[in-house]
C-alpha cells in the first residue's frame, strides 16, 4: 500500500509512535509518506519507501496566526496526486483529520477517493478537543474519518462521553519495537556510570507539564532517599522543569538528581533504572511507562486515564490515587526493600510489555487500512 502519514514530527507521544508506524510499515513493503513541517525526530531514515514532505506555511501580514491547515490540506492534495498515495492515517483529530478532510473533498473535485483513518492519542480529546470552541470540529472531523482508533480503552470511553461519535473506534494501543530495550543487569549496561553500586535508580520521562505532576515525582524521590540511597534521573523538557530544579535546592536533593533534557538515549538510561515513576493527572496510555517496562524497570503510577492498562497492578509495578505521594512512596520502598522483590517486579514488568511489541500491534493497523481500503471501494 501507499500511505500516507500525517503526524507532530516531536520526540515522545503521538509523533513518536506514528514515526514507528511508518518506519515498521515500511520493511513490511508498504510505501510511506510522511507529511509533516519537520522531519518527524525519530525518522532517522530516509529510503526508497519512506519519504518526508514538508508542509510550508508561508506568512503573511493579513494572518495574526499562520493557516496551518490550509497549507498542509493543500500539500495532501498535491502528494496524493504526485504520489498516487492510497490511503491517509492521520494522527490527532485537530488539526490533522480537519485538514485531511478538505483534502478529501478537493480530490473529490479531481475525481480521486481517499480515505482517512483517524487515530486519537488523547490531547486532541481530552484537553483540546472538550473545549467549546474546538469540539464541534472535533466531533466532524471524527465522524467524517473512513476509520478511527484509540490509543486505549480509556481514551474511547472518553470520546463516546465527550462527543457525539457515529463512527465505530476500534482500540488499537501504542506499541514500542522490544528490540531495541536492554534488560536492566545486561553486560552491556554500564549502571556504574549513573550511580554507586548502594544506590537505587529512579527515573521519570516527560514533557514535564502541568499534567504529568512532576513535584509529585521529586517529592516521592525525596521521600525514598531518606529510606535508602538514592538517585533520580529526569528525561525531558517543558514548562515546570524550573519550578522542579528550584523544588530540588529548597529540599537540599540538586546533588542526586540528574536533569537529562531531551534524549535519543532513553534505552540506555531505563537500562540503568531500578524503578520508574509516573504520577500524572491524566494518560491516554502511558507509552513512558511501557518503555520502562520494556526495559524490565516496574512502575509506580497514578491509577488514571489509560495507565491502568499498561501499567498492572501488583505485576509490572503498583497504582494508586492521583496526588497520594504518601501512597506512591509507600508502594515504592515496598519495591525497592526487598532485593527478591524487586528482581520478581522487573521480571514481570518485562513480560507484560511483551504484550504491545510492534510485530504484535503494527498489523492490527495494516487490517484497519486493508478493510477500509475494501469499503470505501464497495462505496
Amino acid at each position: 500500500m501507499r500511505i500516507g502519514i500525517v503526524c507532530y514530527p516531536t520526540f515522545g507521544g503521538s509523533g513518536g509512535v506514528a514515526t514507528e508506524l511508518g518506519l515498521e510499515l515500511s520493511k513490511r513493503g508498504h510505501d510511506i509518506h510522511f507529511i509533516t513541517y519537520n522531519q518527524p525526530v525519530r525518522l532517522d531514515l530516509l529510503s526508497n519507501n519512506v519519504h518526508y514532505h514538508e508542509v510550508n506555511v508561508p506568512e503573511y501580514p493579513l494572518f495574526h496566526y499562520q493557516p496551518y491547515e490550509l497549507a498542509l490540506s493543500s500539500k495532501l492534495v498535491d502528494m496524493v496526486k504526485l504520489h498516487n498515495i492510497e490511503i491517509l492515517h492521520v494522527h490527532y483529530a485537530i488539526p490533522h483529520a480537519y485538514a485531511a478532510y478538505m483534502a478529501k473533498k478537493m480530490l473529490q473535485e479531481a475525481g480521486i477517493n481517499m480515505p482517512i483513518v483517524t487515530t486519537l492519542h488523547g490531547t486532541d480529546i481530552t484537553l483540546v478537543g472538550s473545549h467549546p470552541f474546538y469540539k464541534p470540529a472535533v466531533t466532524f472531523s471524527i465522524n467524517k474519518s473512513d476509520a478511527v482508533t484509540a490509543v486505549s480503552q480509556s481514551l474511547k470511553d472518553d470520546t463516546l462521553r465527550l462527543f457525539d461519535v457515529k463512527n465505530d473506534i476500534h482500540v488499537v494501543p501504542n506499541f514500542i519495537d522490544l528490540e531495541k530495550y536492554k534488560v536492566h543487569g545486561m553486560p552491556d549496561c554500564q549502571r556504574g556510570m549513573m550511580a554507586k553500586a548502594d544506590e537505587k535508580i529512579i527515573t521519570h520521562i516527560s514533557n514535564l507539564r502541568p499534567v504529568k505532576r512532576v513535584q509529585d515525582v521529586i517529592s516521592v524521590f525525596y521521600n525514598i532517599q531518606k529510606e535508602m540511597p538514592a538517585r533520580l534521573m529526569f528525561i525531558g523538557e517543558g514548562p515546570e522543569k524550573e519550578s522542579i530544579e528550584q523544588q530540588c535546592r529548597d529540599l537540599g536533593i540538586s546533588d542526586k538528581v540528574v536533569f537529562f533534557g531531551k534524549s535519543n538515549e532513553i534505552d540506555k538510561i531505563l537500562c540503568y533504572s531500578d524503578l520508574f515513576l509516573l504520577p500524572s493527572q491524566t494518560e491516554s496510555f502511558g507509552l513512558a511507562a511501557l518503555e520502562a517496562m520494556a526495559s524490565g524497570v516496574p512502575v509506580i503510577s497514578s491509577n488514571s486515564g489509560g495507565i491502568p492498562e499498561v501499567n498492572i497492578h501488583g505485576k509490572s509495578g503498583l497504582l494508586s490515587d492521583v496526588g497520594d505521594v504518601a501512597d506512591m512512596t509507600k508502594n515504592a520502598i515496598y519495591i525497592l526493600k526487598d532485593e527478591k522483590r524487586l528482581k520478581t517486579f522487573k521480571e514481570n514488568a518485562r513480560k507484560e510489555s511483551l504484550k504491545f511489541d510492534l510485530h504484535t500491534i503494527v498489523p492490527k493497523y495494516e487490517a484497519i487500512y486493508q478493510d477500509t481500503l475494501a469499503n470505501f471501494l464497495v462505496l
